[in-house]
Parts: C-alpha cells; sequence; structure tokens
C-alpha cells in the first residue's frame, strides 16, 4: 500500500478534475475525464497496481512548493550528484485534457525512475497498450478510455506496467505528457509542454490577481481559493465538495464517503467567500448551477447533486479495493442524496437572497422557484428529517434544520421588504416568528443550559455555531454564549471541535471520527461576534497552522495522531478558513453580510 499520509499530497488540477501528488512524485490518485469519472490511478485507496504514475529518485531531501498564485507544483529533489525538479501541472481544459510532468535538471546529473501503472475503472482494468508508430510513447485503451503517452526517453514495458530510467543534467528539460480522450476518437495531437506551462501560470496568475483579500492572511486566503477554483467543474459552476471518495474520518473505520459531488449546504457560505474575496463570476456560476440543479417539483430537491446537477448518485461498494489503511468499504456514489434535510431549503434561499442583495443576479430571476420551495417547506418543516450531517440513524427533530427553516421564511421576508418582490408576507412573517418560537422552546435544554442537537436530547451539535451567522440569534445573546462555552467544554479535544459525539444509535454507525475543521473555524467566528477577537485570532492561526506543507486542508484532524482524517482537500474546509479570514482581518466582513449584525 502506498505509505503516503492523507497530508502528504498536493493537488492539481484543469478545472474539470483533479490529480493528488505525493512528497515521492507519485501520483496515485486521478478520475479521468471529470471529477466524478472512474479513477484511472486508485493506488491511493488501494496498492501500486492499482494504478499510479511515479516519476522520482533516491532523493537525499525533497522539497515541494506551489508556483507564487499558481496551481503548478514543483518538487525539488537533491541528492548526492545533483538536484532536479519535477514540476506538475494540467493545462486548464479547452479540448482536451493533458497531465504534464517536466523533468528538469538544476545541478550535476540525477539518476531518474519512472514507473506508469494505468489501470482503468478504479483500478479494475488492465488496459490493452501498444507503443507509438513514432518517439517513444504509449497509447492505453480500456472500453471507453483511451490515454496516450508522450516521453522524451525509452520505455520499458513489462508485467503490465512501464518503466524508465534515464538521468537529467543540469539545464536540461525533460516532459512527459498523458493526454486522456474517448476511446472511438483519435488521440489529439501531443501538445508543446512548455508552451503549456507559460499559459497555465499565466491563467493562474491572471485569476489570483483578482482577489481583493489584503489582510494578515492573504496568503492562505489566496491558496484557499486556488483550491476552490480547482474544485469547481467550469461548465457547469458546481464546487465539489472534494476531488476523492472514501478517504477515511477514522482509520480502519467504515466512514467513507464519496465528496466528489455538490452539497447545497456550502451554498451561501461558499457564495459569501468568492463574493468577499473578489471573485464575482464564479459566484454568479455558483449561483446559476444552484438555480439549475434545484430546479423542479420542490419535494424533489435534494442535498446533493452531480457537478452537472444529475440527480441519480447510486452508491457502491468497490470490493476490489481495500480502502486507504485498509479503511473499507471504499464507496463510489452517496446514498445521502436521497435523504430529506430540511436545512437545504434555508442554504437555498439564503443564497439567493444574498446573491440578490450583492447585484449578482435581478431579483426576480427564479423568484417563482423560490416560492415554489416555501409553499412546500410550510408543509415540511414540521417533520423529523436526517439533519446536516446526514445521519443514517433514525430521523430526528434536528434543531439546526429548524433554524434553517426559519432562515428560509425571513430571507423570504427580506426579499419582498427589501426587493420589492411579491408573496404573502404576512403569512411568512408569522411562520418565522412560529418556528423561532418553537426552536427557542424545543431546541434549549434549561436543564443543559444550552441548544441542543435535536428537540427532546441533551446532546450538542457543532451546526448550532451558526445560529448567530445566520442571524437566528445575536452572538451575546445569554442562551447562545452559554451554547457556544458548552461545545467548548464538550466537544472540543485539543481546542479543536468535534461536530458531535457519535454513536450508533444516532448515525447508525460506529462511533469514531477527527475533528471537523470547517466547525473550529465557526467556533472562531463566534468568538470574533462576541468581541473575543485575541481568543478567535489565537484559534484562527493553529487552524492555518494545520495546514499542509502546501497550504491544503482536509475534512477532519485527529489531533493525536497528528494527521489528517476525510476526503482531501476539502472545500468546506477552505471555504471557512477563507470566511474566518475575512471576519477577523478585513472591513468588509461575510457574518456581517449574513447575519446582518455588527461584530461587537
Amino acid at each position: 500500500m502506498p505509505g503516503s499520509r492523507i497530508e502528504d499530497y498536493a493537488l492539481i488540477g484543469d478545472c474539470q478534475t483533479a490529480a493528488l501528488v505525493g512528497r515521492d512524485g507519485s501520483i496515485d490518485w486521478l478520475c479521468w475525464p471529470r471529477f466524478d469519472s472512474p479513477a484511472c490511478f486508485a493506488a491511493l485507496l488501494g496498492t501500486a497496481q492499482h494504478g499510479r504514475w511515479r516519476i522520482g529518485c533516491n532523493a537525499r531531501t525533497t522539497r515541494r512548493r506551489y508556483r507564487p498564485d499558481t496551481l503548478i507544483l514543483e518538487t525539488e529533489f537533491e541528492t548526492d550528484t545533483g538536484a532536479a525538479t519535477l514540476i506538475d501541472f494540467m493545462p486548464v481544459r479547452s479540448s482536451q485534457s493533458d497531465l504534464v510532468r517536466m523533468v528538469v535538471g538544476r545541478r550535476g546529473r540525477v539518476a531518474m525512475q519512472m514507473e506508469l501503472i494505468l489501470r482503468f475503472d478504479y483500478g479494475a482494468s488492465v488496459p490493452w497498450v501498444t507503443r507509438l508508430g513514432e518517439g517513444h510513447g504509449l497509447r492505453a485503451i480500456s472500453g471507453p478510455d483511451k490515454a496516450v503517452l508522450c516521453a522524451p526517453v525509452p520505455l520499458d514495458n513489462r508485467d503490465l506496467t512501464t518503466h524508465a530510467r534515464f538521468d537529467v543534467e543540469a539545464g536540461q528539460t525533460l516532459p512527459f505528457v498523458l493526454t486522456h480522450s474517448p476511446s472511438h476518437l483519435e488521440a489529439p495531437p501531443p501538445i508543446d509542454a512548455r508552451r503549456a506551462l507559460e499559459e497555465t501560470e499565466r491563467f493562474w496568475r491572471e485569476w489570483a490577481g483578482q482577489c481583493k483579500a489584503t489582510g494578515p492572511w492573504e496568503r492562505e486566503v489566496r491558496r484557499s481559493l486556488i483550491t476552490l477554483k480547482a474544485l469547481t467543474y467550469a461548465p457547469t459552476g458546481g464546487i465539489v465538495a472534494a476531488p476523492t471518495t472514501s478517504l477515511p474520518e477514522r482509520i480502519g473505520g467504515v466512514r467513507n464517503w464519496d465528496y466528489r459531488y455538490c452539497w447545497l449546504r456550502d451554498a451561501t457560505l461558499t457564495l459569501l467567500a468568492l463574493m468577499g474575496a473578489g471573485f464575482r463570476d464564479e459566484a454568479l456560476a455558483w449561483r446559476e448551477w444552484l438555480v439549475r440543479a434545484v430546479a423542479g417539483s420542490p419535494d424533489q430537491m435534494q442535498i446533493m447533486y452531480g457537478i452537472a446537477g444529475e440527480r441519480r448518485l447510486p452508491e457502491v461498494d468497490l470490493g476490489w479495493l481495500p480502502g486507504y489503511e485498509g479503511s473499507a468499504p471504499v464507496r463510489v456514489g452517496n446514498a445521502a442524496a436521497a435523504q430529506l434535510q430540511l436545512d437545504v431549503y434555508g442554504e437555498v434561499m439564503d443564497a439567493l437572497y444574498q446573491a440578490c442583495k450583492a447585484g449578482l443576479a435581478r431579483h426576480d430571476v427564479a423568484w417563482d422557484l423560490q416560492r415554489a420551495l416555501l409553499a412546500h417547506l410550510e408543509k415540511a418543516w414540521v417533520q423529523p428529517d436526517a439533519g446536516i450531517w446526514e445521519v443514517r440513524g433514525p430521523p430526528r427533530h434536528f434543531t439546526y434544520s429548524k433554524i434553517m427553516a426559519w432562515v428560509a421564511f425571513d430571507r423570504a421576508v427580506k426579499m419582498v421588504e427589501g426587493l420589492g418582490l411579491p408573496g404573502p408576507v404576512e403569512r411568512w412573517r408569522e411562520l418565522r416568528t412560529r418556528i423561532h418560537r418553537d426552536v427557542c422552546e424545543r431546541g434549549y435544554s434549561g436543564r443543559r443550559g444550552a441548544f441542543v442537537q435535536s428537540y427532546g436530547a441533551e446532546e450538542l451539535d457543532a451546526a448550532l455555531l451558526l445560529i448567530p451567522i445566520t442571524g437566528f440569534l445575536p452572538a451575546n445573546d445569554p442562551r447562545m454564549v452559554a451554547t457556544v462555552e458548552a461545545i467548548q467544554r464538550s466537544l472540543t479535544v485539543d481546542g479543536l471541535v468535534q461536530r458531535y459525539l457519535t454513536h450508533e444509535s444516532l448515525d447508525g454507525l460506529p462511533a469514531g471520527e477527527g475533528m471537523f475543521l470547517a466547525c473550529s473555524f465557526w467556533l472562531a467566528d463566534n468568538l470574533c461576534l462576541q468581541g473575543r477577537g485575541h481568543e478567535a485570532r489565537e484559534l484562527f492561526e493553529r487552524l492555518v497552522g494545520l495546514s499542509n506543507d502546501v497550504g491544503l486542508l482536509a475534512e477532519e484532524y485527529d489531533p493525536a495522531a497528528r494527521r489528517f482524517l476525510g476526503n482531501f482537500p476539502q472545500a468546506f474546509s477552505h471555504v471557512a478558513l477563507v470566511n474566518t479570514a475575512l471576519n477577523l482581518g478585513e472591513a468588509v466582513k461575510p457574518v456581517e453580510q449574513r447575519a446582518e449584525q455588527k461584530v461587537a
């Protein structure tokens, strides 16, 4: 099995798919040609024989970095005889998808090795490989997929693996280009790797140059925004939660999910992060994706969709993959897409309200759809649901779900009052008041002295940190102050926040997971809102310090083992980083925009 920890990987991509590159120069994960396509390199979830592409050497030391403001990865190898740099990138997609690896000699002479193991369909399919007629290279075909490798050195094919050994000298550049295409079409012509490198660097630098964030964490914000851009499926504007599936929330456990889809729960926070940092085009594309995805009958709205708005995401276990460090099963698809989660109605209404308020779209666009969603929610909000965390146990009356139902009607009232849109505003005001009273009476435990996860329960839930961020209650309300204190006492380990105390009766799964990084950023937001700026900055700096050496974050962190857990890199974590950085360091704060109240 690959020995790389999750934090040992870096991301490269072309805004339609992405690959993970280890410190050792091994690409262990790539779904081609889309984020949700079957992987042709799946060693991340199995062994080298499930597919990888390694270029490396017997290095004495290894360092890596992204070229500033780009998604171009440079891995520097130092050996006893010299130094070489491996440059990895994917040109932003036009008509074809290419993966480029350039070996550049820096000093002396370095002996390099290459190993290419292509295994389509998540490591299950060995392709038919033939040599190219001219030069060094090969063609690999399996079913609908074809990959063509153009190489500058002789290749040796044996034991279903392609090998190469070569030396690189100072001043020499050796480009390797792997290109994907449908198997029934002629392979596209090979690209000029050097020109592609220049164009890719120009694209990313020009894009990152739009960033308006100038505070003390500008570098971390820009890296997070580049990561979000890389996780955006450019043809539709959909943003995947992560480019991976089944990286475990507990090593050896079963909490392994496919995150290569777009979640509605991320909608408002993502929109505010993009707008706050100056990326209005991306915010608009995300808003347009959102409207298209949820269009249709309101009672059929899902919690997540495919990158183009696909609704059917059937969950299947891939039994031939042993899983990351033996964490099985490996799943593709996500059965949670069929769950009832009432919070998504509030997310959609809030995101569209924020977009209108910021001038991203005409006020009346999608208003009929929003009114239909509200009409359905009038009847549905009293039902139990699966909650924001998609628990697979019995449905409950989750407090946060009810709060987001309140958000839905609150934003509807504001769109009528502030934007002049037509609607039954008196009825919506009455529902808003009724839901608020219901939450305060049934979602707050006097015995616990805090808001609780679900009605009638005593468990806490880190999602309740979003109460003041949504504007449901002020951050300095005594009930909210007490809830934050209770979460700090009972849901934190080493200062980091877990979502809730997992147990099988709640979510139908064995207990155990890491600290949820987005929730930890929400705690910092609460401290900021309460006027505890010093504590908020301390926590934020701690969280930023958990990023790996190239500035990436996973979904969760294990403070005991000091390692990442969960899918990687995680959009939700990076969205939370951007928003908290803007809340702490910028004049225009996303939390004030959403809650419509000033930081204390």
